[in-house]
């Protein structure tokens, strides 16, 4: 019997528990059948998958889980948890990504399982990089230990005070990557998010690439009462590139 996911929620009530170095990301699925009806009480065996690089990449982490769904059709779990089949969850090198969640499931609890769901890992995965963030070393001693919440409501350059911070944007605005920026080391990065409705949008100018594209560019849209989340990492002297929009 196919399985339909629903629902699939990283939950923002557990980012608390894993910048104290859980190292866990909190996983919920409602369960229907192919007809579309909600699986009450009914046991789930379920297979987490962390791939590297892209769909077809190598997995470097997998877990099993036996659970039973509750009166809502709702199963949760903590990925890092389960009954471990390969890989270390807790060395994973989230700052070398991107990398995918592929689930598996089977409604007889077993483990006869079918693929239902691959998706990108975005902001998640990076709460737990940041665990790490008092021992990044940086060209620039300024930007050791940062944490900053920066707000963006027009549009403006790239600038100094960005780097291995969090942009902000609250409405629709867009950030310029200018050309022989020195000020961000090859390797260093920023933290992006586009709340409630905005629209951020990271633009190359000329002589400046995004992901591999001149003058490229990425847009983060966000819906009412949601956040959008995603990194950008300069990998080359006037190249840059952009996760999770």
């Amino acid at each position: 019997m196919k399985v339909y996911l629903a629902i699939l929620v990283f939950c923002m009530s557990h980012f608390i528990s894993i910048a104290q170095f859980n190292e866990k990301i909190s996983y919920q699925a409602v369960i229907r059948n192919i007809e579309g009806e909600i699986l009450v009480k009914s046991p789930v065996g379920v297979k987490i998958a962390i791939i590297y690089q892209d769909i077809n990449g190598s997995r470097v982490y997998e877990e099993t889980h036996a659970l039973v769904t509750n009166e809502n059709g709702l199963v949760t779990l903590q990925i890092g948890a389960g009954d471990v089949l390969l890989g270390n969850f807790s060395t994973i090198e989230w700052s070398n990504g991107p990398f995918y969640l592929e689930t598996q499931m089977d409604l007889s609890g077993g483990t006869n399982y079918s693929i239902t769901g691959l998706t990108e890992l975005l902001s998640v995965p990076y709460a737990l990089y940041a665990k790490t963030a008092g021992s990044v070393q940086s060209t620039n001693s300024n930007y050791q230990n940062k944490a900053d919440i920066i707000s963006l409501e027009n549009n403006r350059n790239i600038n100094v005070n960005d780097v291995y911070n969090t942009i902000e944007c609250t409405q629709t605005a867009s950030l310029s990557l200018i050309s022989n920026f020195d000020s961000m080391a090859i390797g260093e990065i920023i933290n992006l998010e586009a709340h409630n409705g905005a629209v951020l949008s990271i633009q190359a100018m000329e002589g400046v690439s995004l992901n591999y594209t001149e003058g490229g560019r990425a847009t983060f849209i966000s819906n009412t009462g949601t956040v959008r989340f995603g990194i950008l990492r300069k990998i080359a002297e006037n190249s840059y590139i952009v996760s999770g929009q």
